[in-house]
């Protein structure tokens, strides 16, 4: 079922070094590590592609974009249209906003962060949802047993938005914000305002509460049906793979997978997934996406 296009554009934030997955990643991006049987970054960008976001640029060190490009080409595989913002070094979330700000010429985004992995029925309803509004952003609030790993979100009584603390000593929820983010076209202007941390990064947290001082945050609760992983540790990447894994071969379908959302989009018809089946050739990989042309789901 084909759904229309939104004017926001989308931003896949693929740079940093990937430390804490040393010695992995001494000579490869964490974003290019596999989740699986696919690239990690096939991941972040399903998501987008779910939203029906058809702009997308994918910021990365200048070491690592030639990579990137040769995984990735210009996205008119998957009938969508993708760019490359080199980021000299990372200092911090908001920084995307202010490198990929002559891409957006003032056109709303969806950001997400390269590492993290999003699953659950309803997923498109959710992304369709945050997309729909027109001015303010929107984070995804998840349930987490570690929450002062993460910007954790604070309510009040009622329920509302109080404040959102990053890795708080003590977290006064265990609703984690994940790494995706919905913000209107002042993003970048905002992210102008953020004043490095103590730590030296301009942190997201700090422009997310710009929006929340202005009352325009939204934080939609994931619940229990939706899956987020983020898989910037060695134990989180593998329980990644073996989550993966497990869906592909109980249900025996892909999640993660750009050729079929292009493919249910209507972004690419039947001759050119045949062509990407081809390409794939006798993995199972190339085999479901052969089974989607003669038997959609």
């Amino acid at each position: 079922m084909t759904r229309p296009t939104t004017r926001r554009k989308g931003i896949i934030l693929a740079g940093g070094t990937g430390s804490r997955l040393f010695p992995l990643t001494l000579a490869v991006s964490k974003q290019l590590m596999p989740v699986y049987d696919k690239p990690m970054i096939y991941y972040p960008l399903s998501a987008l592609m779910l939203t029906g976001i058809r702009e997308i640029a994918v910021i990365t060190t200048p070491e690592d974009q030639a990579q990137f490009r040769k995984l990735l080409g210009d996205g008119s595989q998957w009938g969508i249209s993708l760019s490359y913002i080199p980021q000299p070094s990372p200092d911090g979330l908001a920084q995307a906003y202010l490198l990929a700000e002559d891409f957006l010429a003032g056109a709303p985004s969806a950001m997400v962060l390269g590492d993290n992995i999003f699953f659950g029925h309803g997923l498109p309803e959710l992304l369709a949802s945050a997309d729909a509004k027109p001015a303010g952003g929107t984070v995804f609030g998840y349930h987490v047993a570690d929450p002062e790993r993460y910007g954790v979100v604070a309510f009040d009584p009622d329920g509302k938005v109080r404040e959102i603390i990053e890795k708080p000593a003590e977290p006064p929820s265990n609703y984690a914000v994940t790494g995706l983010y919905f913000l209107d076209g002042e993003a970048p202007e905002r992210a102008r305002a953020v004043r490095p941390s103590a730590r030296g990064e301009l942190e997201i947290v700090t422009l997310l509460e710009s929006y929340l001082a202005d009352g325009t945050l939204t934080v939609e609760r994931m619940g229990r049906g939706f899956a987020w992983l983020d898989t910037g540790t060695h134990g989180s990447l593998l329980d990644a793979g073996n989550f993966v894994r497990t869906l592909s071969q109980r249900q025996g379908m892909q999640s993660g997978c750009p050729e079929e959302i292009a493919y249910e989009m209507g972004w690419i018809d039947a001759d050119k997934m045949a062509e990407h089946a081809r390409t794939y050739g006798k993995t199972e990989y190339g085999r479901y996406l052969a089974r989607l042309i003669s038997h959609p789901h």
